[in-house]
């Protein structure tokens, strides 16, 4: 692959790591680009941004490829992960720290089997406040942080899956496939609300953005790896 090949577009699939942020990793792979390259500047865009706790597919695009960007955004996504039952935290994942607990006690694998039937079909879904979507000009997770209180409106959204994989409670593994704007977080939360209790997400890993697939997906150390013999 040539400089010119990753200016007129390129489609990089990376497993993104664990605590990086979606940015970072747009970050640390156009740096790489333009060193290998000695390019002065070269635009690199991610379609569809993963929280720094969740890991798996994340798509890069590169020069005139970034104009594909809300193309493959719009495409339906799968997720793998955990949600955690009896207990909440403010941002629905491990993000904050827990702020409540319940009882799990009355809860049984035949409830929470059905509780999946809930979320199933086109749905009205509360955004977390610790989220990046923007009010006023300002992003949510910046009035959380502070301590402030703001109304965030519902959104619709669609779940085509919704797959109970293993049950160990507190813990209930799952397969999601959901349509652009999904938040599993908030699906973690009123998971737990549901079963008249408590759901935060404890992890997740994105598995698939419409046809592509994690499984083809490298790290960014063997992206660079990759780069140096080109």
């Amino acid at each position: 692959m040539t400089a010119e090949d990753y200016k007129e577009g390129q489609v990089v699939l990376i497993d993104k790591p664990l605590e990086w942020t979606s940015f970072q990793v747009v970050n640390k792979v156009r740096w790489l680009l333009r060193k290998q390259f000695q390019l002065k500047k070269l635009k690199v865009g991610h379609a569809g941004t993963l929280d720094p706790l969740a890991t798996g597919l994340l798509i890069l695009c590169t020069g005139k490829f970034t104009k594909k960007i809300e193309m493959y955004q719009a495409q339906e996504k799968e997720y793998t992960g955990t949600i955690t039952l009896g207990a909440t935290t403010p941002s629905y994942d491990l993000e904050t720290e827990i702020d409540q607990t319940f009882d799990i006690s009355a809860i049984t694998e035949a409830m929470v089997l059905d509780a999946t039937s809930k979320f199933l079909g086109e749905i009205e879904q509360q955004p977390p406040v610790f989220s990046a979507l923007k009010k006023d000009g300002k992003r949510l997770y910046e009035f959380a942080r502070a301590g402030e209180t703001v109304e965030v409106p519902k959104r619709k959204i669609t779940i085509f899956t919704f797959e109970i994989t293993k049950i160990n409670l507190p813990h209930v593994n799952f397969r999601i496939a959901c349509s652009k704007g999904t938040y599993i977080r908030s699906i973690a939360h009123d998971f737990g609300k549901a079963l008249n209790n408590g759901g935060y997400l404890s992890s997740l890993h994105r598995t698939k953005i419409g046809d592509f697939s994690v499984e083809n997906a490298i790290s960014i150390e063997e992206f660079q790896t990759k780069l140096t013999l080109e």
